[in-house]
């Protein structure tokens, strides 16, 4: 009796454990085609999120495309300001866009983008009387502009404000600006002429923001000669400004031919053996990185002593030794800032 009922018990079960694994593998198989559904979704959502991305780049293309060609199409009709406005859009959406940067610049030469033009004093000129048409005259400056004639422009733009100071205000403020900036660069980088080159770019500024590479001519220029003021009177000093120019302009030189690099050589040179006495093991460090820029003979040499007095642990000299510490002489310099003689630039005008 026992074994029957415990066959009755099994038979009874059996089933259970059937339908139990029938409903687990729908469910199973139910998950599954979630699953597949859920991938092909995403997927799905990602191409079309791809596709659309696409479609704005082209939409964005076609616009530029025809702004461009817009502009094109003001330049013709002389309509300057608009076409200016034109390619300012494309280049803040593109700025690699083929030829928009040249056509603005071009823009640039005869149109000027500041809507109230700021007060800047103008030279005093006494200039021969040029009887010529103001617009003859006016053409000539963009001429000269467009030929890198700096000086003849500005003085042809301020004859004409002199002459007639409300034709084409706003146009000259704009070509003058242009003259002095690139002027004050050329002098700044290519005649060694900092003063004047400051003096340029800080009249520039008065009719308009300077540009991020104006600006930093402008700073580093006049970094370069409050540098060369503490000449021979504070290595530490020089040491501290021309390390800052070296990295970015090691070319920029003034009156004297020292360029940015040589001179925080040469300062390293008077600071470190100015650090023989008391500072030896400081002397070292400083002597190495004046020998890392070029070789110099006597920079060799206090740094030989500079070591022994370092590795002696000694604050200077021995007592045996009075010997005067070498000296080298850095290149001689102009250590007067002299300013430019050009007279300040009256208001462009009432």
């Amino acid at each position: 009796m026992g074994r029957m009922s415990d066959q009755k018990e099994q038979e009874i079960k059996k089933p259970k454990s059937h339908a139990t694994k029938w409903v687990l593998g729908i469910l199973g198989g139910i998950g599954i085609i979630l699953l597949v559904i859920g991938l092909s979704v995403y997927a799905g959502y990602q191409s079309a999120m791809k596709i659309r991305e696409e479609n704005r780049k082209l939409i964005t293309a076609a616009a530029l495309l025809e702004q461009f060609n817009l502009g094109l199409a003001d330049v013709e009709t002389g309509e300057l300001d608009r076409a200016r406005q034109r390619f300012e859009f494309i280049i803040r959406n593109d700025p690699e866009f083929p030829g928009a940067t040249e056509q603005l610049t071009q823009i640039l030469v005869k149109v000027n983008t500041i809507a109230t033009p700021t007060a800047a004093p103008l030279p005093t000129l006494v200039p021969t009387q040029d009887t010529r048409g103001v617009d003859e005259r006016f053409l000539q400056a963009e001429q000269s502009i467009l030929n890198s004639e700096w000086t003849n422009a500005i003085d042809t733009l301020l004859m004409l404000r002199k002459d007639d100071p409300t034709f084409k205000a706003v146009q000259i403020d704009g070509l003058l600006f242009m003259a002095l900036r690139n002027r004050g660069m050329d002098k700044i980088g290519k005649q060694s002429d900092l003063e004047g080159g400051i003096y340029d770019l800080a009249l520039a500024e008065r009719f308009g923001p300077l540009d991020t590479e104006a600006q930093s001519y402008l700073n580093w220029a006049r970094l370069y000669i409050t540098g060369a003021s503490f000449w021979e009177i504070n290595w530490a000093e020089a040491v501290n400004y021309f390390s800052q120019i070296a990295p970015q302009l090691p070319y920029l030189r003034d009156g004297s031919g020292l360029t940015a690099m040589e001179r925080y050589r040469l300062a390293l040179i008077g600071l470190g053996i100015s650090q023989l006495q008391s500072e030896p093991c400081d002397a070292v460090e400083t002597l190495n990185l004046a020998l890392s820029i070029a070789d110099d003979e006597e920079a060799a040499k206090a740094l030989e002593e500079a070591v022994k007095f370092c590795e002696g642990g000694g604050s200077g000299r021995g007592n045996d030794d009075n010997r005067n510490p070498p000296t080298v002489e850095p290149q001689p310099t102009d250590p007067v800032i002299i300013p430019p003689t050009e007279a300040p630039l009256p208001t462009p005008y009432p």
